[in-house]
């Protein structure tokens, strides 16, 4: 690019994890950021990986009529954000609610979606869905670009439900690799995982799969102290009434509670095995997503657990890696007949994975940011 370029980025969430990393992405690739968004904790960002941000106050995760409302405050006191924009040459959007924001203050510039689950509201049949699905289309008329996360996104929503016509890029939620880093093995320290039994099996990141905490225990239970769990993360308030009390009185289970990046070294040193399994939403966008802690898990040595009738199967099996099943009520079994030796065999398929299937590096930011800013 021949100058840097100025992006006014829409989120749901300045503290998100993964809007740090996209807006990472942004300055690798040479873009100039502008954050505007809401935020769910307390206190105020100021910055997002060094942009400047726009704060809009505070939402609450799952509260979508508290979010609609904010949505519309925000509309009828638009001034700052109208003013925030002004100088710079295309908005991106992450998620819907903040895609009808960017339309508002648009005015001539280039309209860029970032979509990266598909809420279960944008796929019922009822009226409040029509109706949703109806705002995202006449949002997605005035879209120059989709930027989503799995193929299946793509094809199964957008293409053929939604009959978006125009171009959409797939960004994978890969391992973000940057300053130099060139491969995967650059990314963390790569610790020595443990032998077993016990089989150690991590379940890492956003945490709101009611039915995984309840597998997950189970298995554990079940295996007469050959398997444990490791839980670590966020639980969602709106899916778990005590989540630490379930984990507290479930033998074999520890939940450590929130971690950063500068953590997941650590933690994934702790196991062999990453659930990459998610019943949120099932059916539907767990079917289709293909999420960070699938690349997170094996950049990380650890051997990813999966069902094979979603995407995050379908990749695995693609790629001839990881721990595949057609039921979850096999797992007892297939842990039954674990050996240091399979355990092994996993992990050098895993090792012998191109590393651009697992990590993004300084040119790839550079292509997305020249997709979503062209030059001319």
């Amino acid at each position: 690019m021949s100058k840097a370029r100025h992006l006014a980025y829409f989120v749901h969430d300045l503290g998100d994890a993964a809007v740090v990393r996209r807006v990472r992405m942004f300055h690798a690739g040479g873009l100039k950021v502008t954050v505007i968004g809401f935020r769910r904790r307390a206190e105020p960002i100021l910055n997002v990986d060094g942009a400047p941000t726009i704060d809009l106050g505070i939402t609450g995760d799952g509260r979508l009529v508290h979010r609609i409302w904010a949505i519309v405050r925000t509309l009828l006191r638009f001034g700052a954000v109208r003013q925030a924009v002004k100088a710079t040459d295309v908005i991106m959007a992450r998620n819907l609610e903040m895609l009808v924001l960017g339309i508002r203050g648009r005015g001539q510039r280039r309209l860029v979606y970032e979509c990266l689950d598909i809420h279960r509201l944008l796929l019922g049949d009822g009226i409040a869905s029509r109706t949703i699905r109806g705002i995202e289309a006449w949002a997605l008329a005035q879209t120059d670009l989709i930027v989503t996360s799995s193929n299946r996104f793509v094809d199964d929503y957008f293409r053929r439900r939604q009959g978006f016509a125009g171009p959409i890029l797939l960004v994978e939620n890969k391992v973000l690799a940057l300053d130099g880093e060139g491969n995967r093995h650059q990314v963390t320290v790569r610790n020595n995982h443990p032998v077993g039994p016990p089989w150690i099996i991590g379940w890492f990141g956003m945490l709101r799969c009611r039915r995984s905490l309840a597998e997950l225990t189970r298995l554990a239970a079940v295996s007469d102290g050959a398997i444990n769990v490791l839980i670590a993360g966020i639980p969602s308030e709106r899916e778990f009434d005590d989540f630490s009390g379930a984990v507290a009185s479930a033998p074999g289970v520890e939940f450590v509670g929130r971690y950063t990046a500068a953590d997941l070294a650590h933690l994934y040193g702790r196991v062999q095995f990453a659930w990459a399994i998610d019943y949120f939403e099932e059916g539907l966008n767990s079917a289709w997503l293909l999420p960070n802690r699938l690349y997170e898990a094996m950049a990380h040595g650890a051997v990813p657990v999966a069902l094979d009738s979603v995407e995050t199967g379908s990749w695995l099996k693609k790629n001839g890696v990881g721990i595949i099943v057609d039921k979850i009520t096999t797992l007892p079994t297939v842990f039954a007949g674990m050996t240091d030796a399979v355990l092994h065999d996993h992990r050098a398929r895993i090792a012998a994975l191109p590393d651009g299937l697992l990590v993004t590096t300084a040119l790839e930011c550079v292509t997305l940011v020249e997709a979503i800013c062209p030059e001319g």
